[in-house]
């Protein structure tokens, strides 16, 4: 047994500091608390960074705060310590930016003091070893979030983002006590990493259903699938720093969740095809609702709900490796996306007004798409041949990526000569199936080790697979012929339906109790 203690398991403390500091002064100009802050965020990703060196040269222990069944407990393996590490780099990134975003406002010290708590919280969570400590830890996301959310508590908009967030969020921990209230009254013990062995060994049985079915319906929550995603596009009334942090970190919990409990999760077949179903819908609903916003801040938000869908759509296909890649470009990208959102306005505002658009001709998008699907195969075979066989559930998701290469070139060349067409098609085709295969190669050698492969799939998961993948081909194939329909008058009303989700989002408010509001202070 390891007896090197990750240093990973520190980072929470590192933040500390800034947070004292914070109670301390928590109005405004509190002096050098927003450098404390930065620094405390710092501290916390090179402690996280240092903990996964660590771990590539050695095994390193976790940490047990209390003994027993309902024990606190934090885990040090490979797949926690790089969710640590991408989480301080995160926090550590938008405290650096909120540094000067909010000087001079009147709760300027509390609002770094509930961004570090939060940061603590989210970190905590990751490395979660028991049941116990996960819903502790993400109980306490939701309280800090909520006060971020309502930073400017007079604001109606604010307020009525605020409750549905509680409503959807803390539903998703209700969720996950009911789950472990499940599975102790079925195995005994509530330890993430013993419980997969256990349900092996004796069966899920129906207590075991349940609860995964219970953790499946957390996370869909967490990660704001449909159809109770409407709060994640109302969140825009909080200040930038904290929209940034909570999609580019804390909106993947529910897929976080997922990985933590995949030995669990995977041996329910039931779970992990409601895991297709509803991350492929999510993941077709935002991409299209996202296509209608103008506003940037709104379209990225909607452009979040698509990428968790499609998340949730690749922990239902068992590709765990590739569904903690994506939490990490996604992560990446929606930090930089976010705190760059002002820029980008100016930027677009001095663009010159673009032309009309060319419409593209059915023949050549079909070319375009079956050109792109040859090339596919092509380079899946290669992979193939120097790395071993892949999944089906790996080349249906190679096969859906492709076919958003093929709608984005047919359209965006679609008044280019069929020749220009044809090269940018093979170009962008070629350079997409070589990078999912490489970065697909990269996962498995890096996290295949501690996260289950994915099963081979029965008659449902096949025809789960036919569906996914025809659902995508055939959306992207409209998007592709975007301006043959957009502005037809047959399609007029449903433009207007899909920009505003729906409607869904009014009927949550409905549930709720209308648009009234509450004052906070």
């Amino acid at each position: 047994m390891p007896d090197t203690l990750s240093l990973t398991l520190l980072a929470p403390l590192a933040l500390l500091p800034g947070i004292l500091l914070a109670v301390v002064r928590p109005g405004k100009r509190p002096g050098s608390l927003p450098v404390w802050a930065e620094a405390s965020a710092f501290a916390a990703f090179a402690l996280a960074l240092t903990g996964l060196v660590q771990n590539a040269l050695g095994p390193v222990s976790g940490a047990a705060i209390l003994e027993g069944p309902f024990a606190l407990a934090l885990r040090a393996d490979l797949v926690a310590e790089s969710i640590a590490t991408l989480v301080g780099f995160i926090g550590w990134i938008v405290m650096r930016y909120s540094r000067t975003y909010l000087d001079g406002e009147a709760r300027e010290g509390a609002f770094h003091g509930l961004m570090l708590t939060t940061l603590a919280a989210v970190l905590v969570f990751a490395q979660a070893g028991t049941f116990p400590t996960l819903i502790i830890a993400t109980f306490a996301v939701g309280l800090t979030l909520r006060k971020l959310l309502l930073f400017y508590p007079d604001r109606p908009e604010a307020q009525r983002a605020a409750t549905k967030f509680a409503y959807v969020w803390h539903g998703g921990d209700v969720l996950l006590a009911f789950a472990a209230g499940l599975l102790f009254s079925r195995f005994g013990t509530l330890d993430l990493a013993a419980l997969p062995a256990a349900a092996a060994e004796q069966g899920l049985g129906l207590a075991g259903t349940l609860a995964v079915a219970a953790i499946v319906a957390a996370a869909a929550l967490k990660t704001a699938a449909f159809p109770l995603h409407g709060w994640l596009t109302e969140v825009m009334e909080a200040p930038t720093p904290v929209s940034a942090l909570l999609h580019a970190g804390i909106i993947n919990s529910g897929g976080v969740l997922l990985i933590t409990a995949a030995g669990l999760v995977q041996q329910s077949t039931g779970a992990m095809a409601a895991l297709v179903m509803i991350g492929g819908f999510t993941a077709l609903f935002g991409a299209a609702v996202m296509l209608t916003q103008s506003a940037i801040k709104t379209a990225l938000a909607w452009s979040t709900v698509s990428q968790m869908g499609f998340m949730l759509l690749q922990c239902g296909l068992g590709l765990w490796t590739l569904a903690l890649l994506h939490i990490v470009a996604h992560s990446l990208y929606k930090a930089h996306a976010f705190l760059s959102s002002g820029t980008a306005v100016t930027e677009v505002s001095n663009i010159r007004r673009p032309g009309p658009i060319a419409v593209p001709s059915v023949p050549a998008v079909l070319k375009s798409f079956a050109l792109a699907l040859a090339i596919f195969a092509a380079i899946a075979t290669s992979f193939t041949y120097a790395f071993g066989p892949k999944t089906p559930q790996a080349l249906a998701l190679g096969a859906i990526l492709i076919f958003g290469v093929a709608y984005l070139v047919a359209q965006g060349l679609a008044d280019r000569a069929p020749v220009a067409l044809t090269k940018r098609t093979a170009a962008a085709s070629l350079a997409a199936a070589i990078g999912y295969f490489s970065f697909q190669t990269l996962a498995q050698a890096i996290w295949g080790r501690v996260l289950p492969a994915a099963p081979m799939p029965g008659e449902l998961e096949w025809a789960l697979l036919v569906i996914a993948v025809a659902s995508f081909g055939l959306v992207a194939f409209a998007q592709a012929l975007f301006p043959l329909w957009a502005h037809h008058p047959a399609t007029a009303g449903l433009r207007v339906h899909l920009a505003n989700g729906l409607y869904l989002n009014a009927l949550l408010d409905r549930a709720i109790g209308g648009f009234r509001t509450t004052t906070h202070r």
